[in-house]
C-alpha cells in the first residue's frame, strides 16, 4: 500500500516511511493511495472478535504486510493491554436507541489513548528495526499531549517535546503531562493558544534544519496517519455491537481538529452502514459554519469549557476536502492558500457531498452545561463537556429514532472538574484509581515565549545524545 499527499506534490510512501514522515514535503497530509473495503458477510463474520482482534482486522490491509502478522498482533496487544476496562470501548445507554461510547478506558482518560498507544508501540518496534533516532514534536489542546508522552515515555529511541497553551488547558490535563519526569520527555507552556502551537509544529515540520545530521522529526499529532488509522476501529466496534452491518447506526462526534470524525468516515467508506455523521463544535464553530453556511473563515478564538475542542484550523479538514474535491492536490494547494489569507469557500460541488455526508450542530457553553446536569439528573451518568456537546449535537440534529445514535465519549469527566461542578454537582468527579495522587506528584515544565527560534533553541538544547 502506497501513501500519497493532499498536496499532490511529494512522492508517495510505504507504511512505515509515512508514519516517521508526518507531514509531507509539499506541506500535505498523507492519505492511502485507496482503502480497503469490507463487504457485509465479512464484517458479520466478526461480531465475536475481541477489540483487539478487530483492530487487527481493520489495521492490518493499511500495513499491508510490511510488518508481519505475529509482529502486528502483538503490537495491538499490547497496546490495549494497558487498558482499564476489560471491553476497552464500552457503551453505556443514556436514552431510547442513544448510547455513549466511552473512550476513555486508557491510562490517560482519553479518546486520543487508542491510537497513541498504538503509536508509541509502533514507533518503537519501526526504530529499534532500523536502529534510529527521532524527535517527537506534537501541540496539544490538552488530551493529546499526555497521551502521547504516556505511549512514547519507555521509547528509548525517542525524545518527545510538546507544546500546550500556557493556562488554556485543565489542571488535570495539564498535571498529566507535567508529572511524568522521564529525561526524554519535556513539556513546553507556549505562550500563546493551541492554533499558535499547532502552527509551530508544521512550520518546524516543514523546516527541520535546526536538528543535527541523522535526526528527523515525527508527528504525534492527529497528522499522522497512524492516528486516523486506529481510530477507525471503534467505529466498527461500537456498530458491530449494536447490530452492524444489519442494521444502520449514526454518530455524533465532538469535534476539534477533524481527525476523529474523519476516521469515522472512513469506517463508512470501508463499508460500515452509518446512517448520519453529527459534527459537534463549541462556540469556536469553523467546522459547523462550513457545513451550514459554506463560511470558513478564521475568527478569534474563545476560551470555552470544552477546551479540547478551541481550535480554529482543524488540521484534519485538509484530508476531508482532498476526498470532497476527488483527490484534485492542486485544489487544494489553493484552498489552502487561501485560507491563509484568513477564508476558503467551498466549490458547490463539493459542499453538496459535505451535506450529504456530515450534520453540524454548535453548542455554546451554556447549554452545555445544562445537558451535563439533565443527564445526571436523569440517568446518573456524568459527561464531560466535551462528551455534552456532541450529545446535545446528536439530539438536535437527528435523523431517525430507530437508528442507534452513538455519541463518542471523548474524556473522563474527572479531567474537568471546574466544569461539572459548574453544571451544578457539589461534589468533583472522582479521579481512577491510578491517578488519584496526580496534584501531589512532582511537576515539571518550561514556559517559553511564542516565538520560533526560542523553542528550536530549547529542543536543540534538550536532545538526548
Amino acid at each position: 500500500m502506497k501513501y500519497i499527499s493532499t498536496r499532490g506534490e511529494s512522492p508517495s510512501l510505504n507504511f512505515e516511511d509515512v508514519i516517521l514522515t508526518g507531514l509531507a514535503e509539499d506541506g500535505g497530509l498523507y492519505l492511502p493511495e485507496k482503502f480497503p473495503e469490507f463487504s457485509q458477510s465479512e464484517i458479520a463474520s466478526w461480531s465475536n472478535l475481541n477489540y483487539q482482534e478487530l483492530a487487527y482486522k481493520i489495521i492490518a490491509p493499511f500495513v499491508d504486510g510490511e510488518i508481519p502478522k505475529a509482529d502486528l498482533k502483538a503490537i495491538i496487544e499490547k497496546s490495549y493491554s494497558t487498558f482499564r476496562h476489560d471491553g476497552i470501548a464500552p457503551l453505556v445507554q443514556t436514552g431510547h436507541n442513544e448510547w455513549i461510547l466511552e473512550l476513555f478506558q486508557g491510562p490517560t482518560l482519553a479518546f486520543k489513548d487508542f491510537a497513541l498507544q498504538f503509536l508509541g508501540n509502533l514507533l518503537d518496534y519501526i526504530l529499534d528495526k532500523r536502529q534510529q533516532k527521532v524527535v517527537i514534536m506534537g501541540a496539544t489542546s490538552g488530551d493529546t499531549g499526555s497521551a502521547a508522552i504516556e505511549g512514547c515515555r519507555q521509547c528509548e529511541n525517542v525524545d518527545i517535546f510538546i507544546l500546550h497553551p500556557h493556562g488554556r488547558v485543565s489542571d488535570v490535563q495539564r498535571k498529566q503531562m507535567t508529572s511524568v519526569i522521564e529525561k526524554n520527555v519535556h513539556n513546553i507552556a507556549l505562550q500563546g493558544n493551541f492554533d499558535d502551537c499547532q502552527k509551530m509544529v508544521k512550520s518546524s515540520f516543514a523546516d527541520q534544519s535546526f536538528l543535527p545530521d541523522g535526526r528527523q522529526l515525527v508527528a504525534v499529532n492527529s497528522i499522522n496517519w497512524a492516528r486516523i488509522m486506529a481510530q477507525i476501529v471503534y467505529y466498527f466496534y461500537a456498530g458491530i455491537s449494536l447490530g452492524a452491518p444489519h442494521r444502520a447506526v449514526s454518530f455524533s462526534v465532538p469535534t476539534g481538529n477533524f481527525g476523529d470524525i474523519f476516521a469515522g468516515y472512513l469506517a463508512k467508506r470501508m463499508g460500515l452502514p452509518i446512517e448520519q455523521l453529527v459534527i459537534a463544535t463549541n462556540d469556536n464553530d469553523i467546522l459547523h459554519r462550513c457545513i451550514s453556511a459554506n463560511d470558513h473563515s478564521m475568527k478569534p478564538l474563545i476560551h470555552s469549557l470544552s477546551p479540547s475542542m478551541d481550535i480554529m484550523v482543524s488540521s484534519n479538514f485538509e484530508r476531508m476536502l482532498f476526498e470532497l474535491y476527488d483527490r484534485d492536490g492542486a485544489a487544494i494547494k489553493q484552498l489552502m492558500e487561501d485560507f491563509k489569507s484568513g477564508e476558503m469557500v467551498l466549490k458547490e460541488e463539493a459542499l453538496s457531498k459535505a451535506r450529504q455526508l456530515f450534520s453540524s450542530c454548535r453548542v455554546g457553553d451554556e447549554k452545555t452545561l445544562s445537558v451535563i446536569q439533565d443527564v445526571f439528573e436523569n440517568t446518573e451518568y456524568l459527561l464531560d463537556p466535551h462528551t455534552a456537546i456532541g450529545l446535545q449535537a446528536a439530539r438536535k440534529t437527528r435523523r431517525s429514532m430507530t437508528t442507534p445514535m452513538i455519541c463518542l465519549a471523548t474524556a473522563h469527566p474527572a479531567k474537568f472538574p471546574e466544569a461539572v461542578k459548574k453544571a451544578g454537582q457539589a461534589k468533583e468527579p472522582a479521579l481512577p484509581h491510578h491517578m488519584r495522587d496526580l496534584f501531589s506528584r512532582e511537576e515539571k515544565f518550561d514556559v517559553l515565549e511564542n516565538d520560533i527560534k526560542v523553542v528550536h533553541d530549547f529542543i536543540a538544547a534538550n536532545m538526548s545524545a
